[in-house]
């Protein structure tokens, strides 16, 4: 049975850009979640030893209103000025929903999480529970990355937002070579991380592969002629769905995120997921909750 629907996607290839981008940055942040994890763990203790006040326990529960801490117990506050202090750009907003103080002295990921975009609430167990943007915005960030020169990793970040913000969900053979340019250009800073040598390799075939011969019926000896990189024998139409499912689950739940925060919806990015959703009613029935949500959101304006 084949994914009519998805084939129709991916016949446009600025679309098929767009999901090879997006499967490009999970494939980054997998290799940097284990190292990113030992270097915050290393950060943790040594904020710990610079500092007994910090090995104090929260006294009072401390937690944020909205992205404001205030009224924090005298633990929670020298963990507040030690988290600004550490700021590479303390100027910008910090955004302190994302954390739980009361667990700032026994987890280093609540304290990582200071240094990430919005959206990292709730407890973290695994690091493979954050993504391309929370990675990258941390070693932007924190301070503890201060031989990373930021300048690449700005860029990656720039690319990101700009892949995430595509109002019809496309991106140009031009912007996907830029993307990879950027890309090659980061992971040149981290050459000491193993997994980043798998990861550029992968993330090398992945903007390589045609996706749309995945679903087109192919048999296996008709995909050997086709192509050689073993990065297709991972491809199926299931995983395109998956990457594609993860994408959109993404793009959706931060534009409620930012409506969150300005309590208003984009009339012109609601008008065009709409007729994105309305066209692809495979997608609309996938996300129906999430589009009702907005569709609410919008009414109650």
């Amino acid at each position: 049975m084949f994914h009519e629907a998805l084939r129709a996607r991916l016949s446009n290839r600025e679309y098929t850009n767009w999901i090879k981008a997006g499967q490009c940055l999970c494939l980054l942040a997998q290799s940097l979640q284990s190292s990113i994890e030992d270097e915050m763990r290393q950060f943790h203790a040594h904020l710990l030893s610079q500092n007994t006040l910090l090995r104090g326990p929260c006294e009072n529960h401390c937690r944020p209103d909205g992205n404001k801490l205030l009224g924090t117990c005298r633990f929670c506050s020298e963990w507040k000025r030690t988290i600004q202090k550490h700021h590479r750009q303390p100027q910008n907003t910090i955004n302190w929903d994302n954390c739980s103080p009361v667990f700032w002295r026994t987890d280093h990921w609540e304290v990582a999480k200071a240094f990430m975009p919005r959206g990292q609430r709730g407890k973290v167990r695994e690091n493979d529970q954050f993504d391309a943007s929370a990675l990258l915005n941390l070693i932007n960030s924190c301070d503890w990355f201060h031989c990373v020169d930021p300048k690449p990793v700005r860029e990656v970040i720039r690319c990101r937002n700009e892949l995430m913000h595509s109002s019809d969900f496309l991106v140009s053979d031009h912007w996907l070579k830029n993307f990879d340019s950027a890309l090659r250009n980061f992971m040149q800073h981290f050459k000491s991380v193993a997994s980043l040598t798998t990861a550029e390799r992968q993330i090398k075939q992945m903007l390589r592969a045609d996706l749309s011969v995945h679903i087109n019926g192919l048999d296996q000896t008709d995909l050997d002629d086709i192509v050689t990189d073993c990065v297709h024998d991972e491809i199926d139409a299931d995983s395109i769905v998956k990457w594609e499912t993860e994408l959109l689950q993404q793009r959706l739940q931060e534009l409620l995120e930012e409506t969150d925060e300005t309590n208003t919806l984009n009339a012109e990015q609601l008008k065009n997921l709409g007729c994105f959703f309305e066209t692809n009613k495979d997608l609309g029935e996938r996300f129906s909750s999430q589009l009702e949500n907005m569709n609410l959101l919008k009414k109650s304006e």
